[in-house]
């Protein structure tokens, strides 16, 4: 039951949303534009200023495509007008983090450094300052693309659940395990 999918998507004054016959919806705004190829069962159509998404039958697929349409035009809708921001810190003893222009220099405790290469739909940006974590912060448009590059960078050093030392958002909080504890009889 797809209640998200009922929801008419608000569209701000700055936006522009085009729905082509094929399926495709095309949403314009300050900060850029997004297509996304919409599942030709679902009918996607501007009204005013607002989007409805209307579902053929109440069949378990269209309403799961229903749901999951209304939410990724949703997020393009904000992508454009707003934009996304996540930021990732890392924490643990001589972890640094440096970009040149979209390259991203990681050293995460290996014996060598991590060179990734980001694409140019995203903005980074490192900030290093004494007494406190290496902050990445990940700017763009496309909040799957940010997510993505996200759950990359975090993935090159898991969250150790012990010390709690790894790749984490900020604000993230851990679940810490307690170690061992030595006895003697």
């Amino acid at each position: 039951m797809s209640r998200i999918g009922k929801k008419p998507i608000n569209i701000p004054g700055s936006v522009t949303v085009d729905v082509s016959a094929h399926g495709t919806v095309t949403v314009k705004g300050p900060k850029g534009t997004l297509t996304q190829d919409v599942n030709p069962d679902i009918q996607v159509s501007v009204e005013g200023q607002e989007i409805i998404l209307v579902r053929p039958t109440e069949s378990k697929r269209h309403k799961s495509f229903h749901g999951l349409y209304r939410s990724l035009i949703n997020n393009m809708v904000i992508g454009v007008s707003e934009g996304y921001k996540k930021e990732l810190e890392l924490v643990g003893v001589g972890f640094k983090a440096s970009n040149q222009g979209q390259i991203l220099e990681l050293s995460l405790g290996y014996s060598h450094s991590i060179f990734m290469a980001l694409p140019k739909e995203i903005s980074l940006a490192t900030e290093t300052a004494k007494g406190k974590n290496p902050v990445i912060t990940l700017q763009g448009i496309d909040k799957e693309l940010i997510g993505q590059v996200a759950a990359k960078i975090r993935s090159l050093r898991k969250i150790e659940p012990y010390k709690g030392k790894g790749v984490r958002f900020v604000g993230e909080i851990v679940r810490r395990k307690a170690g061992k504890t030595a006895g003697k009889k």
